[in-house]
């Protein structure tokens, strides 16, 4: 299973500041939307380019570009809608699916309550975005629903800002082709399943709820 720990000193210094437990719900929002955006540079690295002809002001010139690439940004809610914007900044043309997954606090075992795809997934590469990655049961679940509806292992990369190894390793057993980006890779979880030294929950983080 790829792993890729993006370790930009851009994404690296907002990452200090997101992580600071004095951080507002507002410029929490503002940091994960801006990390997410930088995150996607790597993401789409591998993106297939085609040569296309552009009229500059002053001769036509073969330049490179999508031609026809589909990508659909899917978010697990809620605390992965702060990662749709940033994305959309970089593709404005993607497709935004959603999938409702929450981990329950007492069994941690992910319970799916909301989905809903573009009709082509299985034609189109997936960003399955979700801040943090911990036990990654909600990942892996949201993972084989994808696939489910049509999405090809090769074609999802799961993008998050901060990864434990539990849930690394629990998304390699799941499907080893999958491709994990993500900002940091932590320590541990700890005996509630929250990421060592972590974030926080990211949900309420963001949305100034508890």
């Amino acid at each position: 299973m790829p792993l890729h720990v993006v370790d930009h000193p851009l994404i690296q210094h907002k990452m200090s500041i997101l992580r600071h437990k004095d951080t507002g719900p507002k410029e929490f929002r503002e940091l994960v939307e801006e990390i997410a955006m930088l995150m996607a540079y790597e993401a789409t690295r591998n993106f297939p380019l085609e040569p296309v002809d552009v009229e500059t002001p002053l001769e036509t010139t073969r330049m490179r570009a999508f031609l026809g690439k589909k990508v659909a940004v899917i978010p697990i809610l809620r605390a992965g809608l702060g990662m749709v914007n940033g994305i959309l900044q970089l593709i404005p043309a993607a497709k935004v699916g959603h999938v409702g997954i929450y981990r329950d606090h007492d069994t941690l075992k992910p319970v799916d309550y909301y989905s809903k795809f573009p009709e082509d997934l299985a034609e189109r590469d997936v960003l399955l975005l979700d801040p943090m990655l911990a036990t990654g049961g909600s990942a892996s679940a949201a993972i084989e629903f994808l696939k489910s509806k049509g999405a090809r292992s090769e074609a999802i990369k799961f993008v998050c800002l901060v990864a434990a190894p539990e849930g690394v390793r629990r998304i390699d057993e799941t499907d080893n082709v999958v491709d994990i980006y993500t900002a940091a890779l932590d320590r541990c979880l700890n005996s509630f399943g929250y990421i060592m030294p972590g974030l926080g929950d990211a949900g309420d983080r963001m949305f100034g709820t508890r």
